[in-house]
């Protein structure tokens, strides 16, 4: 019914997609993160809206693959005036969320490290069609120039090299050989992950004097650059009973082999948000 496909997202900059300030944060804007491991994700919602932008701008048929919205034409009773141009359709392209593959880490002693977990791991694997692989805690790929790494918390062993750590790294993404991959526990990856993110305090003043604007001083965290993200792409094989191809999407998007550069988020005006898209039908990658 669906073929499937998968997204890979590697950020060029930092990454906010979150709420703004509360009264439960404070002045902190606060990133969207998955509700196990607490790390940072894109929504889905947040993927396809840039998608279906993206496509506008390129004068694609926006309501073919994404769907009909629903016309503001209403009569004073809040009534649709014409049902029929009012009526929404499913789009054939559906999105999840995207979630974190690989977050860069400094590290003093190396001195950028890549850290993942088993949890986020087995996920890429799943949607990637990868073959089934256990990830071990403290497993790790390429030059160490300790057998301990030094993180802002601590001092965490480095115990089985696994040579099979750099076939779960997306050929898509920035293979730089110097820089370390290593998977920790499920219960680590989150208070690790805290440590990476890039963080920014930004202050309005008042026009005659230097003083902040009341409520104009807040502090945003984002993903840093280098972040690998993975995000399941399904779509619907037939139209009525009309077969519809991925190629046909891929060719209507313009999307190119070497990636597209989108934004996602917020502050993109002072410098957030840009990332390299890759787009991967599951089928083709198995071949």
């Amino acid at each position: 019914m669906y073929h499937k496909a998968y997204g890979i997202i590697e950020t060029q900059a930092p990454l906010h997609v979150g709420a703004t300030a509360g009264e439960e944060t404070g002045n902190l804007n606060l990133i969207f993160r998955e509700q196990f491991t607490q790390t940072g994700i894109i929504p889905g919602s947040s993927i396809r809206g840039r998608f279906r932008a993206d496509m506008r701008e390129k004068n694609g048929n926006v309501d073919f693959w994404y769907g009909k919205e629903a016309k503001k034409n209403k009569s004073d009773s809040g009534e649709s005036k014409n049902n029929e141009d009012n009526n929404t359709s499913e789009g054939l392209i559906k999105f999840e969320y995207a979630s974190l593959i690989w977050i860069p880490v400094y590290c003093p002693n190396q001195p950028i490290v890549r850290v993942s977990c088993p949890s986020l791991l087995n996920r890429y694997q799943k949607i990637a069609g990868l073959p089934a692989k256990e990830f071990q805690p403290y497993s790790y790929f390429g030059q160490a120039s300790s057998k301990t790494l030094f993180f802002n918390l601590g001092f965490l062993p480095l115990k089985t090299h696994d040579k099979d750590l750099k076939n779960y790294l997306p050929q898509e993404a920035d293979r730089a050989d110097k820089l370390l991959l290593l998977v920790v526990d499920d219960t680590e990856i989150s208070i690790i992950h805290d440590m990476a993110l890039y963080r920014q305090s930004r202050v309005a003043l008042e026009h005659d004097k230097k003083k902040a604007k009341t409520g104009a001083f807040f502090d945003v965290e984002a993903l840093p650059e280098g972040t690998v993200m993975i995000f399941p792409v399904a779509m619907r094989k037939k139209l009525v009973e009309n077969p519809v191809q991925w190629q046909q999407f891929i060719q209507e998007g313009k999307f190119q082999d070497k990636g597209e550069e989108l934004y996602f988020g917020g502050l993109e005006s002072i410098g957030f948000g840009r990332t390299k898209v890759f787009l991967k039908s599951v089928s083709e990658s198995d071949k």
